[in-house]
């Protein structure tokens, strides 16, 4: 999915909170010129639209700088949100058209019913809600859905075991644990009864 933005160059020496209170959030873009960066201003309800629709480092977004006559792919990288009140305050775009690869955070869609829950009364514990991966810009999933059907209770799912689009790569520790099937507190005194019983 993919989202259009529209920037204004930002003024030499205006005030943050000023622009804030005229309904404007301040922002800048990066990587487009090496380590240049351009200081913006995004209208308010924008941003307001922008975050509801998609997730930070994940969602390629069209900004275009009607004044700079610039148009380009990004990345929102980063949003810092005011401690308290719980509004953005500022935005920072990253630029990915001159990148060959990307490092991006991806949401773990759960598909189907484990079968440790269903039949053997399990309980699913969700360790990972999104793994970061490295891909082409134009390659970014929406998300990497990931199969639990065949999850019996003591199993796990670990990042390695992920089944991945083509030319996506995850990072980080390919043994931690996505998701597994623990068991309830019922069926461990059963197991554990059954072994005093065998031994």
């Amino acid at each position: 999915m993919e989202l259009a933005v529209e920037c204004q160059k930002r003024a030499e020496g205006s005030k943050p909170n000023a622009l804030r209170r005229s309904g404007l959030i301040p922002a800048v873009l990066y990587g487009h010129k090496g380590s240049e960066s351009i200081a913006l201003t995004v209208k308010a309800k924008t941003v307001e639209n922008l975050l509801k629709k998609h997730a930070v480092n994940n969602t390629l977004i069209d900004l275009s700088i009607p004044e700079l006559s610039w148009t380009g792919k990004t990345l929102l990288r980063e949003v810092q949100v005011h401690p308290w009140k719980g509004f953005p305050y500022h935005l920072s775009f990253f630029s990915v058209a001159t990148q060959d690869s990307l490092e991006v955070e991806v949401s773990l869609h759960l598909v189907g019913e484990s079968v440790g829950v269903k039949l053997e009364g399990g309980m699913l514990e969700t360790v990972l809600a999104q793994i970061a991966v490295k891909c082409k810009p134009d390659s970014i999933p929406d998300a990497i859905e990931v199969d639990i059907s065949n999850l019996k209770v003591g199993d796990a799912l670990h990042i390695n075991e992920l089944v991945l689009p083509a030319g996506v790569v995850a990072l980080g520790d390919p043994t931690q644990v996505v998701v597994t099937v623990l068991g309830t507190k019922a069926s461990a005194e059963e197991e554990a009864e059954e072994a005093a019983a065998a031994g």
